[in-house]
């Protein structure tokens, strides 16, 4: 709980109460995302100070109640019951006070001591619904505080009331006829678990509920324990046969009465209202005719503002980074001439591959802007009620929208922003269904390869190849989800589809951009530092162990051919004289030219780049001259030889970069696994490529392009004409079997970090079946398609079309397939 200083008060409240507007209007926006070990859910802190008292605020997740069957459930009651905070405020939405105070009585009669506070109260004079306040803080026997947190009303008398800490008597709801029963299971508790830590009825009743926790709680009490477990089946199935009645039924519908009884007794209803702007608004937005083309504009505009918008914006952010590379590469050794010191290397590895999450920051920005401002609205809880119906066929659930269209439901999604999505998905089953099948989804890094391969092979029927590999990724995606639900995650909890329809709001500055930043910083800080690691393990994969010293001393020997051209070519250029006697002067010239070039793409304005030019000038006059010849025509002579030696240099360094790739440990096990991928029409550089996109997808297109070097008469070309010479026996089928094999290949790295993460309890295990799964299917699926594609001699558009037709049927029986009865049900509420 921190020190004596320091008070702890927890924010309760279901979801849509404004319970976030008040965390963020009380705290001040000094707040923080809380590390609890093995949350998935984020608990939000903030800081304030009241007269001396340094006050810790908790925003818990919202939540229906406080069983143990979502996470956020089970988040929000581990908090209160280990944390003991000193005052749990206990956030209701006014206009709709009846079903908020089924948890204020939960809150209660576990006996946290709690305040009320009756937020959202224009929303009530508006509809009409007045709450006296003093009559039901006498019937609760707590303290309550009326607050309109969006306008700011109301937030010195809930600072004050921190302080203040509320009576721990727990509360006690009638249940009637299951009375009786939970005495008996009462007293046998106490008996036989005395250091029993929790209220004893409270947990009576949710031994009653069958709530997990409690009955892993109970497991820990040893052989007593077991008596108390053998008495509670005795005394559910007595209650069941006697009333025809689930204890847990009839505890649910016992608290909705006496919630009912509560708002009866302090509600007065003064007018009955009109329709109001929400519902006019729901009668379009959730027609049934009409609720799916708005949800299609909306998604629309989604990815036009995030995806597009935010990836044009990378042409804006890209010079910086690219002129922080060039600075980081300034400050390293320079390189050799067709290779790079080990150290140098090493570090601009890891610096490209932090830069590439970095780059995404202006597309997350935008994105989670947009869903805080979904959020805020009152349009997500809309999206996922549209679309439930059709997902629960397939084990998915209606909040798993969101998690799909940010992985990329169509084109151009991220699957780390998609799968941290997931942890609003109360379903426990849905929720790691949705973590599974969101990297199937085609995030911008599958792009560059679908691009190329449509470019060189499908170049007459390019949109249709498009809309091929947008949309079939969707349908393997639900039959998965479903093969998932009937199989590995049949035992994983469900729960209801409870879904509240909030009225609409005008979302506010602050509350988009608070959570905007800190959901960005979020994964930046949890991926980006990960990242770093791998690029140092992917880099020694594609590295070592190196090349004979025959094939060394092969590149020393062109390396020495290019630089007797060079001296060659100015051998009777008086500019040339500097060159011609020192051995090494080519060397420094190339470094030099090297660091000229990192040097001026940080220059941002024109006195900058004068002082640069003269600084370059002093440091070696002679060279300046080969970069920057001016009028000088001998000068310009040198400096032409020059260009061609630097770009043979470069040729010679993918050259030797593309040798070291084949050699490496990576392109070994390339060549190594040709005999078996041979049957998805993949050879030896189509493997490498594909085993260096477990670190980031990219790496697919950048790997062929040094692998497919340009040859004699190709300076110059793009990878699609490099690809389309040299790739021979490459054809339609082998690109379509790839296109298929990238569409359902395993997560990049930092997504299968964030899938460790948000899947909580045995999230390793998660993390590892997410990345041999989809090889398995995808190289299955690719196999398929390319084997019988020859076989019948098919070209790769009749080869896809079939494909199309046999996975749209395979989705129709998987729909139809109603899983086991036995999966573990939430409580209805």
């Amino acid at each position: 709980m921190g020190n004596s200083a320091e008070l702890v008060v927890a924010l309760a409240g279901q979801p849509n109460c404004g319970k976030s507007t008040v965390f963020n209007m009380i705290t001040g926006g000094r707040q923080h995302v809380a590390n609890y070990p093995g949350v998935t859910v984020d608990i939000k802190e903030g800081v304030l100070s009241s007269e001396g008292t340094r006050i810790r605020v908790a925003d818990l997740p919202g939540t229906y109640g406080l069983s143990s069957f979502s996470n956020e459930e089970r988040v929000a009651r581990d908090f209160i019951l280990h944390q003991k905070p000193h005052l749990v405020v206990n956030v209701v939405d006014t206009s709709n006070i009846k079903r908020h105070l089924y948890l204020t009585l939960q809150l209660l009669e576990m006996g946290a001591p709690v305040m009320l506070n009756l937020n959202m109260t224009d929303v009530a004079d508006a509809r009409g619904v007045q709450v006296d306040p003093k009559v039901l803080g006498e019937r609760l026997g707590i303290p309550v505080v009326t607050s309109i947190a969006s306008q700011g009303k109301g937030k010195r008398e809930l600072r004050q009331a921190l302080k203040a800490s509320s009576p721990s008597k727990p509360l006690v709801i009638p249940y009637g006829d299951l009375e009786p029963f939970i005495a008996r299971l009462k007293e046998k508790l106490a008996q036989a678990c005395p250091e029993w830590r929790f209220p004893l009825r409270w947990s009576a009743i949710k031994l009653l509920e069958q709530d997990e926790s409690m009955l892993q709680e109970l497991s820990l009490c040893g052989k007593e324990g077991e008596e108390v477990g053998e008495l509670l089946l005795s005394l559910k199935k007595e209650f069941t046969e006697q009333h025809d009645e689930a204890p847990e039924e009839h505890i649910a519908f016992s608290r909705h009465l006496a919630a009912k009884e509560l708002a009866q007794g302090c509600v007065i209803t003064t007018k009955k209202t009109a329709k109001t702007l929400t519902d006019r608004i729901d009668s379009l937005v959730l027609n049934k005719a009409l609720s799916l083309f708005w949800l299609a504009g909306v998604i629309y505009l989604l990815y036009e503002l995030a995806i597009v918008k935010g990836y044009e914006l990378t042409a804006y952010t890209w010079p910086y980074l690219a002129a922080f590379r060039s600075w980081v590469a300034s400050l390293l050794p320079p390189a050799f001439f067709y290779s790079e010191p080990l150290f140098r290397a090493l570090t601009l590895s890891v610096v490209d591959a932090v830069l590439s999450v970095l780059n995404y920051v202006p597309i997350f920005l935008i994105l989670f802007a947009c869903i805080a401002i979904l959020e805020d609205s009152g349009y997500m809880p809309r999206m996922a009620f549209i679309l439930d119906r059709l997902f629960r066929r397939f084990g998915l659930h209606g909040q798993s929208t969101l998690p799909l269209i940010l992985g990329g439901v169509f084109v151009g999604g991220c699957a780390v922003p998609g799968v941290m999505a997931t942890r609003v998905i109360s379903d426990e089953q849905a929720r790691l269904a949705t973590i599974l099948v969101v990297p199937l989804m085609n995030c911008m890094a599958k792009i560059p390869l679908y691009t190329l391969l449509v470019n060189v092979y499908f170049t007459d029927h390019k949109g249709l190849a498009m809309f091929f590999i947008s949309t079939i990724t969707i349908i393997v995606a639900l039959m998965v989800a479903k093969i998932l639900t009937l199989t590995v995650l049949r035992s994983k909890e469900r729960s209801p589809f409870v879904m509240e329809m909030p009225p609409y709001h005008l979302p506010t500055l602050f509350g988009v951009g608070s959570r905007t930043v800190e959901r960005t910083w979020l994964f930046v800080k949890k991926v980006g530092t990960i990242i770093m690691l791998v690029a140092i393990v992917i880099y020694g994969l594609t590295t070592f162990p190196g090349l004979s010293e025959n094939e060394r001393q092969g590149f020393e020997s062109r390396e020495q051919a290019l630089k007797n051209s060079f001296l060659q070519e100015i051998e009777e250029n008086p500019a040339g004289k500097p060159f011609m006697n020192d051995s090494s002067a080519i060397d420094a010239l190339l470094t030099y030219w090297d660091s000229y070039q990192n040097g001026i793409k940080q220059v941002r304005s024109k006195e900058a780049k004068k002082a640069f030019l003269e600084e370059y000038r002093r440091k070696n006059p002679d060279f300046f001259a080969v970069v920057l010849p001016g009028r000088n025509t001998d000068a310009k002579a040198v400096q032409k030889a020059f260009k061609v030696l630097v770009s043979e240099r470069g040729s010679l360094q993918r050259s030797y970069k593309e040798e070291v790739i084949s050699s490496s440990l990576l392109g070994r096990l390339g060549i190594l696994l040709e005999p078996v991928t041979r049957w998805a029409g993949f050879d030896w550089k189509v493997n490498v490529s594909l085993l260096s996109a477990l670190a980031a997808k990219e790496n697919t297109v950048a790997t062929l392009g040094a692998l497919y070097q340009p040859e004699e008469g190709q300076e110059g070309a793009a990878l699609e004409e490099r690809m389309s010479s040299q790739a021979k026996g490459f054809t339609q089928l082998h690109a379509l079997a790839l296109m298929i094999f990238m569409a359902l290949y395993p997560p990049c790295i930092a997504t299968l970090i964030m899938v460790r993460l948000e899947a909580g309890k045995n999230g390793t295990r998660w993390m590892l079946l997410s990345l041999i799964f989809p090889i398995c299917l995808g190289f299955l699926f690719a196999s398929g398609i390319f084997t019988l594609g020859s076989l019948f001699s098919l070209t790769g558009l009749q080869a896809m079309g079939i494909f199309y037709i046999l996975a749209l049927l395979g989705a129709l029986i998987f729909s139809r397939i109603e899983p086991r009865d036995d999966t573990p049900l939430a409580e209805g509420r």
